[in-house]
């Protein structure tokens, strides 16, 4: 697949406020600061299309890009983010909830997982909310370049032994690098397959 057009349309406080219409919609997720405005921006081929920033949290709304007019990517808030007040924290805990389990165009959930990081129980959490409620959903492992290539390997591995201790059969799984453009044509091509399916 071939981005050739990727424009913000809109962000959201709550679910009622996305786009009316049909069009497919792949959602990115994560723990805060685990790198999904970067690898959206690696996606798309547009630098400064999601905002990036150092402060974890900073994504705290639904934020809708339309991609050649074909499909939304949908950047949503991070989980998992502690340094906010508890009223906020449930209400992200909502947005995300309402979206994830009651948005009928999403066709797929990409949930972002730090490559560093040993299993961390609010992924593992999350995920397996995921698959109690049936929501369709891959693992992308970020910062695949932070480290070396059998490390990761290695922590991708472990995280794998983890899942199958719930999971019979894993998701899709993918490992990224957005300063390398690494896993970019693996996600846009299952993408791709997915519209396929959907149209």
């Amino acid at each position: 697949m071939h981005i050739h057009s990727a424009i913000f349309q809109c962000s959201s406080q709550k679910i009622g406020q996305c786009p009316e219409g049909t069009l497919p919609e792949f959602a990115f997720i994560g723990r805060s600061n685990v790198g999904k405005s970067s690898l959206v921006n690696m996606l798309t081929d547009k630098p400064g299309l999601a905002k990036v920033s150092g402060k974890p949290g900073k994504t705290r709304l639904i934020n809708h890009f339309l991609i050649d007019g074909r499909w939304y990517l949908v950047d949503l808030p991070g989980y998992g983010y502690a340094r906010v007040s508890k009223n906020a924290r449930e209400e992200f805990s909502k947005l995300i909830t309402d979206y994830v389990l009651k948005r009928e165009q999403m066709c797929l959930l990409f949930v972002l997982v730090d490559s560093r990081l040993e299993p961390q129980r609010i992924d593992i959490d999350f995920i397996n909310m995921l698959g109690e409620n049936g929501v369709p959903f891959g693992i992308v492992f970020t910062k695949c370049d932070k480290q070396g290539v059998n490390q990761t390997a290695s922590n991708i591995a472990r995280y794998k032994r983890k899942l199958h201790e719930t999971w019979e059969t894993l998701p899709p799984i993918f490992a990224t690098s957005s300063e390398k453009r690494e896993g970019r044509d693996q996600i846009l091509s299952f993408i791709e397959r997915c519209l396929s399916e959907c149209e």
